[in-house]
């Protein structure tokens, strides 16, 4: 099998990979391994076959004006309809199949294109939408709708008329929509600002941002300066699980991104998420799985 970089945070490579002809239609600018945005039927009607589990260093912003879409974002399965939009956040594993009929705005964008004259670069983390703790799916209002619809069309008009070449006035409007999505927007967990909710949320940060160095839940609590028992306590207090599963967890979703993107032996992708014994890896990916790497990996060639 070929090796593949299906990162969208190498845009080229993953449009030669997926949706090939898109460079000769001009769609895209220069600059956009830091900001883009295109109309959803201009990518779809490119798209040769499904998305495997890829990982982006860059948030993507999808908003439909009509039609459905259902995305994989990490291990849930996301579903969004006409005026809602979905998010997947830098770092998150993501997939989709062809097929969805839709049309709607794609807008994908570094964390730098937040950060300028007038921001701060603490400004993202006031975004939940952006946290890979946080919720995919926004469903606004009619009213909010128009008005981040309106939010696109004119980042899109900017985008195809100079690319990024007047990066405040796009990040004035990625602002302007973000803050109309934080109205509308509904935690997935409790409003509560509590103390165990903001440990969790860090843990989360910690581990989906440090695969594969975060194996041990000894590890994580020294980096929360706390004890391994609080910790435990805590997170399965306010998610049900613990955090060995949420640690085993992300250690498939990222073996199973260098499964579909990579011919490295598995045993090396064992090590590259963070462990020795290639016959562990294997007994662990086949309990969240329902098959060994060698499998998954063949179901992904045929597909």
């Amino acid at each position: 099998m070929p090796e593949k970089n299906n990162s969208i945070s190498d845009p080229a490579a993953f449009t030669a990979a997926f949706m090939p002809g898109m460079d000769r239609q001009a769609v895209f600018k220069a600059g956009r391994e830091k900001f883009f945005i295109l109309k959803v039927e201009d990518m779809y009607r490119h798209l040769k076959g499904s998305v495997p589990a890829s990982k982006s260093t860059m948030h993507s912003c999808l908003f439909l004006t009509e039609g459905s879409a259902l995305m994989k974002v990490g291990s849930d399965s996301c579903e969004i309809y006409e005026n809602e939009l979905l998010f997947v956040a830098a770092g998150q594993m993501f997939s989709f199949s062809e097929g969805d009929a839709n049309n709607g705005y794609l807008c994908v964008f570094h964390d730098d294109m937040l950060i300028g004259r007038f921001v701060s670069s603490m400004l993202g983390k006031d975004f939940e939408c952006l946290r890979a703790w946080g919720n995919p799916v926004v469903r606004p209002d009619s009213q909010t709708a128009g008005f981040i619809l309106q939010l696109l069309l004119r980042l899109y008009h900017e985008y195809r008329q100079q690319g990024i070449q007047r990066p405040d006035i796009i990040q004035s409007y990625l602002i302007a929509l973000l803050t109309e999505v934080n109205a509308v927007y509904r935690p997935l967990q409790r409003p509560e600002r509590s103390a165990a909710l903001q440990l969790m949320n860090r843990f989360h940060d910690l581990l989906f941002t440090g695969v594969p160095r975060w194996r041990q839940v000894a590890d994580l609590a020294a980096q929360l300066h706390i004890s391994p028992n609080h910790l435990n306590k805590i997170v399965k207090q306010v998610t049900g699980k613990s955090p060995i599963r949420w640690i085993d967890e992300a250690t498939v979703l990222e073996a199973k991104i260098l499964l579909s993107q990579q011919e490295m032996p598995v045993g090396e992708i064992a090590l590259t998420v963070g462990i020795e014994d290639a016959s562990y890896f294997t007994r662990l990916f086949k309990k969240y799985e329902g098959v060994t790497p060698t499998a998954f990996r063949g179901r992904i060639e045929k597909s």
